[in-house]
């Protein structure tokens, strides 16, 4: 921009200033054609027009004629006004004020409009419905119900191993005491307790000894997850079971239990069924559950998952929250948890689980690569008398197939093979020596726990001397 405005000067030189170019202020510069460019509809040139002499009686004339139309315009506007208005009167003697009235009063209006208008939205702000309104059906009970009926269904759970004093949660699922936990709240229990909520306490002061009783394990299922329990109680109240295959991702999710401790019994959360059908794998555990964003923590385990009825959908599992993250929580549906829990109480186990009978290790994706074989689950121990031994699986056999579907893992293989019951007879494929065989087998029924150290008494004999064993550095 300089050279070009050096380039004016140098061929049309710099104007003086004098009193017919008098100093413009200083716009914005913009490239144009002639010089400085200020905006649409300006331009930098200066044009003196030397002033008119008039006559005074000129002015004077002038001047009365502007009075006469501007009092003119302002008679027609107040006509025009009060037409409008449907008032077809005109003050001459108060024009001025009418003006104003009508002005304050079309002011008046609309601050009250605007008044209305911000009453509405906050009106319309205040009456939105919360997340867990908006998750609830329009029947559902509130949350304050909702625990009114479920903290007597829900008590403490304490254990004492060799390890030291565990805590948990617990659903009462009897008048006369049979209470729902996980597995691995009681696993490995010398001992363990069940402590009532403190409304079952006879007088106005809670008493831990009278609400504190001692519990027998009637079953365990390490697979599942779930334990039974039961204290010498009767009159309790009772949980009222909903149906998890009915719950739909987005619906209201409660949580009741004791997270950390016991002084923080009966600590209710609230959220969303974030999720359904999450194939889990925890120590070796591959479990189906349900997933909620309502905070489940350690202490909560085994405690109720409940719906917007009240009703209990699911056993929370904290164990299998830690291994994951905040705001991701796990429960049992109570569906598959049902058909366990009554085989518990009944037999004492989970009876009719199919078993092969063989330990073993899954093949990797490089190991695969390596040696040019398939993917799939290698068997390394085949048990004696076992159904794998029976149909003619060998040891180094890689299982890659069961009832047509190809697996790659172990997990794929007992996902399959659990939809059968003990004693259904099943087409499993192997590789073996670089070709694939299939071989006809007959599911057998699992061994308890019991059964299976009675089987392997070595190994109950190292659980006797396990601390002497591991004091020692090596």
């Amino acid at each position: 921009m300089d050279d070009f405005n050096n380039y004016n000067k140098n061929n049309y030189g710099e104007q003086p200033r004098n009193s017919y170019q008098p100093q413009q202020p200083e716009q914005n510069n913009y490239y144009g054609y002639y010089g400085n460019y200020q905006g649409y509809g300006s331009y930098n040139e200066v044009t003196y027009k030397p002033e008119n002499k008039k006559s005074k009686g000129r002015k004077i004339l002038n001047g009365i004629i502007a009075v006469l139309a501007v009092a003119a315009i302002g008679t027609t506007s107040i006509v025009g006004y009060n037409l409008i208005k449907g008032d077809g009167s005109v003050s001459t003697s108060d024009n001025t004020t009418n003006a104003e009235k009508s002005v304050a009063a079309a002011s008046d209006e609309k601050d009250l409009n605007k008044g209305e208008d911000v009453t509405e939205s906050s009106a319309e702000e205040k009456d939105m419905p919360s997340i867990v309104q908006l998750a609830s059906p329009k029947d559902a009970m509130s949350i304050p119900e909702i625990v009114e009926k479920n903290t007597p269904c829900v008590v403490g759970i304490q254990t004492v191993t060799r390890q030291g004093q565990f805590m948990g949660t617990g659903i009462i699922m009897s008048e006369d005491g049979y209470i729902i936990t996980n597995q691995h709240v009681v696993e490995d229990a010398e001992k363990v307790s069940v402590k009532l909520p403190a409304s079952y306490a006879s007088g106005e002061k809670a008493d831990d000894d009278e609400l504190t009783f001692d519990a027998k394990i009637v079953g365990t299922d390490a697979q599942s997850d779930i334990a039974v329990l039961k204290i010498n109680k009767s009159g309790l109240t009772k949980a009222e079971f909903g149906k998890s295959g009915d719950v739909k991702v987005g619906e209201v999710a409660i949580v009741i239990g004791n997270p950390l401790s016991m002084e923080l019994a009966n600590s209710v959360t609230a959220g969303i069924i974030s999720s359904l059908n999450r194939t889990i794998t925890i120590e070796d555990r591959t479990m189906n559950y349900m997933q909620t964003d309502a905070s489940i923590n350690g202490g909560n385990s085994g405690g109720p998952l409940i719906n917007a009825y009240g009703q209990v959908i699911g056993i929370a599992s904290a164990s299998v929250t830690k291994s994951y993250g905040e705001g991701i929580g796990f429960a049992i549906p109570i569906d598959e948890a049902i058909p366990i829990i009554e085989d518990l109480i009944k037999n004492g186990r989970v009876t009719g689980r199919p078993t092969l009978g063989v330990s073993g290790e899954d093949i990797s994706d490089i190991y695969s690569r390596y040696y040019d074989i398939p993917k799939g689950f290698r068997v390394r121990q085949i048990a004696i008398d076992s159904a794998a031994e029976k149909a003619g699986i060998q040891v180094n056999d890689i299982i890659i197939g069961i009832e047509g579907q190809l697996v790659e893992s172990l997990d794929e293989l007992n996902a399959v093979k659990n939809k059968y019951k003990a004693g259904v007879t099943v087409k499993i494929s192997v590789y073996r020596d670089g070709e694939i065989i299939d071989l006809e087998v007959t599911l057998q029924e699992a061994a308890s726990e019991e059964e299976a150290a009675e089987k392997n008494p070595e190994e109950d004999e190292y659980e006797k001397y396990r601390e002497y064993f591991n004091q020692f550095p090596f």
